[in-house]
């Protein structure tokens, strides 16, 4: 088994197995409805329908070379991917739930997917622009337009994700030393790290109940979201107060990059890894 893709569920505080893979599978998301988790895996993107859990090819017309940076439209009609199908860089697509012809709607090269605003007319995610090539969040309007930049080259920025009502953006940020976890108004404003520990902390998620706030959490001294470590995953309220450990694992890169709660906000999707060796 290389890897596991689990839901933990925040009442009986305990994991459960959906499927074990000897593939290197990555990120889940979890549908509006309910019913499957999507995944990224070898390049390529699989359909998990939780009844009967197994990895189901999505035919995405050649488009290749996926990553980890992948989700669900918050009215389950659209998917958008993160691929190097060019060999520029990563881009981001968008197609039509199922499959189909991708949209290519990043303006440039490199950027990664995070989130989608609730109304579903806006995308977060990172990118590298001008001659620092600094990682940044910004933001772009599914619907076609300019792209905003939230943050301002203070370190490097990444996995924003919009809180349920919409008015915020998590994201982590090493401007002050090592990754934290911060959040500022969907416009840009008000930026604010909401705890500081020891820990490298990545890839927060808020619930979509609006309770509860999860993130990746590496040894001291990490650099990057590297596969293959001991890490936990924690839970918080919004405002960064009740912080505790729910589990710890075998993981990183790919555990759960972009947003992986159930639509109640009762339980999330995760991949945990092999030990190496």
């Amino acid at each position: 088994m290389r890897s596991s893709l689990e839901i933990w569920d925040l009442a009986r505080g305990e994991p459960r197995v959906v499927l074990q893979t000897d593939r290197h599978i990555e990120a889940p998301n979890w549908s509006p409805c309910g019913g499957y988790l999507l995944i990224n895996g070898e390049g390529g993107l699989f359909r998990v329908p939780l009844e009967a859990p197994a990895l189901q090819a999505i035919d995405l017309d050649g488009v290749g070379r996926l990553n980890n940076d992948h989700g669900i439209s918050p009215d389950g009609k659209l998917w958008a991917i993160s691929s190097h199908h060019r060999s520029i860089g990563s881009e981001i697509y968008l197609v039509a739930a199922g499959g189909g012809v991708p949209r290519r709607v990043s303006p440039e090269a490199p950027s990664w997917w995070h989130g989608w605003s609730p109304d579903g007319a806006t995308l977060v995610y990172v990118a590298a622009r001008g001659a620092n090539r600094v990682i940044d969040v910004y933001t772009l309007p599914v619907a076609g337009g300019t792209e905003t930049r939230l943050t301002m080259g203070e370190g490097h920025c990444d996995g924003p994700d919009y809180s349920p009502d919409g008015a915020s953006i998590y994201y982590n940020c090493d401007r002050d030393g090592h990754a934290q976890i911060w959040v500022m108004a969907a416009d840009g404003s008000g930026q604010r790290k909401l705890f500081a520990d020891d820990q490298v902390n990545w890839f927060p998620h808020p619930s979509p109940c609006g309770r509860h706030v999860i993130w990746l959490a590496y040894p001291p001294g990490t650099l990057g979201h590297p596969a293959d470590l001991p890490v936990a995953i924690c839970r918080m309220d919004p405002d960064g107060s009740n912080r505790q450990r729910l589990i710890e694992i075998n993981g990183g890169q790919g555990t759960m990059n972009v947003p992986n709660w159930a639509p109640d906000g009762s339980a999330f999707a995760y991949v945990r890894y092999a030990l190496p060796g």
